[in-house]
């Protein structure tokens, strides 16, 4: 189709523009390899049949904001599909009688699905550009406080516009040139789209016809060609990233896992990360794949709350320096402090480490991991944290436990309640690991307690390990003192593994997570779960009878490390059930869960500045179900939820499930 001058033209200008995408990709290549640490290969076919699966689906797109997230799906389907229909179509404009996969049932179908996409893509993006417009103030906008880079909120609007406006001109022009074809070459049963558009140019000229075909083949190829070298800095990048951040991703136990450091490596000099090369080459590329879409800062519950903390911006940021001094910093010189330009000291402090920011984001970031290892640069090289945080870090050193509560009084909770130890039983079925709170906290206690009930009533073999248990570390590690952590982990697991537990059973998803998914880095590696699953077991077995006279209403509240952290959501709704309790949701549920609060250390330190607490947010939320109960399932959970609830001056009880199970025994 094209002339001479036309394919010498258009070979130009794709050298030219290949060229210059080459400079922009090397450039990304580079930066990304400043990171710290490698590129997770393990396990590639797995990770590509989930990256593959992910993509097609779009399920990370569509489990929030369904229909903006229909556009979406349509738009990234349609836009990959042009990958294939602009090869084809360049192929058949040098090559004149050439038909892309020829007349028989593989080119039909091509041209059927490129002829339906083509209007999926036109009506997606062009919904998604309303909204953008129409919400755009309400949805991907910052409230005041939050470091934002100065070029990024028009940046972002106008990028929007740029690479909405390209794909609606490059697919329109194709979805045109192809009407003015069959408007020369008759009718095809298999693009009823195209084919119902080249109804309008039957009275055209069969000489005007080919001339538009010319027309609008530049203007769909040309301006591919065009956009080429801006793709490869413009928020549209994500559709090569996010795929690759999926594929690429460290292969975790969970999503709150974090990296162990090795303190006994004397050639270690940076803990942390104060600079975006201490970050992993991992978290830069996610400055690449953020689609800028504020999923995660409306899930934030600091965000949510007021706090100047947003996960997005810190992305955001990360992106428009690099955009700025990528050059620079891939030849090798040194970023400016996170803090400077990526995020404020406040926001870094307000994150409760719950996890909603990673598990909303449709393109696989990890802004909450980014916070942490900021944190523990600034709790390890520069000795900086909120004071508050002193007296907690004290009690995990001198005593064990951030109560500052002594061994001897380990087990005052169970006076009475003939709960053995380990030296009484040392080869018990199930190792429970009580926790501090429960051992230590006067309203934990009871939970403990019923806990206590619900085994001894089951005839389980347990054992606890008393005097001999001490915290897991986890606060210290989630408000940034790694080296804390790395003493009382390696203590434990030296400890655990001369118990040789059989199984372990925790009443908080704090002790549990750090227990299953941490430990292993140090040499822990144990069967762990949650006291919810094994009071469901237990009525599995039948071990367990509930008294059918004791009925109640309880609303259950999802903890962020037994829910998002670790994917446990039936095994407590379960139990409650079985107990005789009608269970009601909160609107924000499972996965989606609202946080208590206390999460990442927050238990210890006061609550930066914000509208209202997390806490009492979520209380808010729980109140409005009607129930009397609220149930929740860690220890945590329990404090929080109990100090909203007397600050509301709410007459609806807090509980566990164990006290619930226990009650109706």
């Amino acid at each position: 189709m094209l002339t001479t001058i036309e394919k010498i033209i258009f070979t130009l200008l794709a050298l030219a523009s290949a060229y210059a995408a080459y400079l922009a990709a090397d450039r990304i290549i580079r930066i990304v390899r400043r990171g710290a640490g490698a590129i997770g290969l393990d396990e590639l076919f797995r990770r590509a049949v989930n990256a593959t699966v992910i993509f097609v689906t779009q399920k990370t797109v569509l489990k929030r904001r369904l229909l903006p997230g229909i556009a979406h799906a349509f738009v990234a389907w349609g836009f990959t599909y042009y990958l294939i229909v602009n090869i084809g179509d360049g192929l058949q404009g040098f090559f004149k009688g050439f038909v892309f996969l020829g007349d028989g049932l593989p080119g039909n179908l091509y041209r059927l699905g490129s002829d339906l996409l083509t209007v999926g893509v036109l009506a997606g993006m062009a919904a998604l550009l309303v909204r953008r417009l129409a919400v755009g103030p309400k949805v991907f906008s910052f409230r005041e406080g939050v470091k934002v880079h100065p070029k990024a909120v028009a940046g972002i609007k106008r990028d929007s516009l740029i690479v909405g406006s390209f794909i609606l001109f490059h697919v329109g022009s194709r979805y045109l040139g192809e009407s003015f074809h069959l408007a020369e070459s008759g009718p095809d049963g298999w693009q009823p789209f195209a084919t119902a558009l080249s109804g309008l140019w039957a009275e055209m000229s069969p000489a005007a016809i080919v001339a538009m075909q010319h027309v609008f083949f530049w203007g769909a190829l040309g301006s591919i060609l065009l956009f080429m070298p801006y793709f490869l800095y413009s928020k549209h990048i994500h559709i090569f990233f996010a795929p690759l951040n999926y594929l690429l991703k460290p292969k975790r136990k969970s999503i709150g896992e974090l990296e162990k450091i090795n303190f006994d490596d004397e050639s270690l000099s940076q803990f942390g990360a104060s600079r975006l090369e201490h970050l992993s080459q991992s978290q830069l590329m996610d400055a690449y794949s953020c689609i800028m879409c504020n999923r995660c800062q409306d899930a934030c519950p600091a965000y949510q709350t007021g706090k100047v903390l947003s996960p997005s911006a810190l992305e955001i940021n990360k992106r428009y320096w690099l955009n700025e001094h990528g050059a620079e910093f891939a030849a090798g010189k040194e970023s400016a402090p996170l803090l400077e330009f990526a995020i404020s000291a406040e926001a870094v402090w307000a994150c409760t480490a719950c996890g909603a920011c990673v598990e909303v984001c449709p393109v696989g970031n990890e802004p909450m991991r980014d916070i942490l290892e900021i944190r523990r640069a600034l709790v390890l090289m520069d000795n900086e944290f909120p004071a508050q945080l002193q007296q907690a870090y004290k009690g995990m050193e001198r005593a064990r436990n951030p109560w500052n509560v002594t061994a001897d009084a380990r087990l005052d909770w169970a006076k009475g309640l003939n709960v053995p130890t380990i030296e009484q039983n040392p080869e018990p079925d199930v190792l429970w690991w009580v926790g501090c709170a429960p051992a230590t906290d006067a309203r934990a206690q009871k939970t403990a307690q019923a806990f206590a009930k619900i085994l001894n009533a089951a005839g389980v073999n347990y054992a606890v390990l008393g005097k001999m248990e001490a915290c897991t570390g986890d606060s210290a590690r989630r408000s940034g003192n790694e080296a804390l952590f790395f003493e009382m982990a390696t203590a434990n697991v030296e400890m655990l593994n001369e118990v040789k537990p059989k199984r372990i059973v925790a009443a908080c998803p704090h002790c549990l997570h750090t227990l299953a998914n941490e430990y292993p880095a140090f040499g822990g590696n144990y069967e762990v779960i949650h006291h919810t699953q094994l009071i469901e077991e237990l009525f599995a077995a039948g071990k367990l009878k509930t008294n059918p006279d004791k009925q109640s209403n309880v609303a259950f509240h999802d903890p962020c490390y037994l829910g998002r952290h670790n994917g446990v959501y039936d095994a407590p709704r379960q139990a409650l059930a079985r107990s005789g309790a009608s269970v009601a949701e909160l609107a924000r549920n499972r996965a989606n869960s609202f946080c208590c609060g206390a999460g990442g250390g927050q238990m210890w330190k006061e609550e930066e500045h914000g509208v209202e607490h997390v806490n009492e947010n979520r209380f808010r939320e729980a109140a409005a179900t009607g129930s009397g109960t609220l149930a929740v399932g860690c220890p945590f959970c329990m404090v929080m939820m109990t100090d909203a609830g007397r600050a509301a001056k709410s007459e609806m009880e807090v509980k566990d499930v164990a006290e619930i199970v226990a009650e109706s025994l």
